[in-house]
């Protein structure tokens, strides 16, 4: 199979969700590795910001049920990254959708079973 170049490339992955079941004790173990404490530090969500990276932690997986973490790959423009790989043969699980500050996110599974996430900041 040869590959072709995309007029949507991505921007690499930028943000992590992880699912876990203790936040307190979750966020004292990203703050340990991570050597910052979280920006956002909700009952619902704890985000740290470092080296140009989001990590997010869920418990319990959050509205999405995460029962493992989550990548998402940050891109231009969303809609057409979303048809570029579901017709190389992904499946939408989570279509494009706005969680907040024009943060657009969707996410679909791959051939073999794979979570990838997708994200565009406007």
């Amino acid at each position: 199979m040869t590959s072709s170049p995309t007029s949507s490339p991505t921007q690499g992955i930028k943000t992590v969700l992880h699912p876990v079941s203790d936040l307190a004790q979750a966020k004292a173990v990203y703050a340990a590795l991570l050597g910052v404490a979280p920006q956002t530090d909700e009952p619902y969500y704890a985000g740290f910001e470092a080296a140009g990276q989001h990590i997010g932690l869920l418990p319990g997986g959050g509205p999405q049920g995460l029962t493992a973490s989550l990548a998402y790959w940050h891109v231009p423009d969303i809609a057409e990254k979303l048809a570029q790989v579901t017709a190389a043969g992904a499946t939408v699980k989570e279509p494009v959708h706005d969680v907040g500050g024009g943060r657009l996110v969707a996410t679909v599974i791959d051939p073999d079973g794979n979570l990838l996430g997708l994200l565009q900041d406007r």
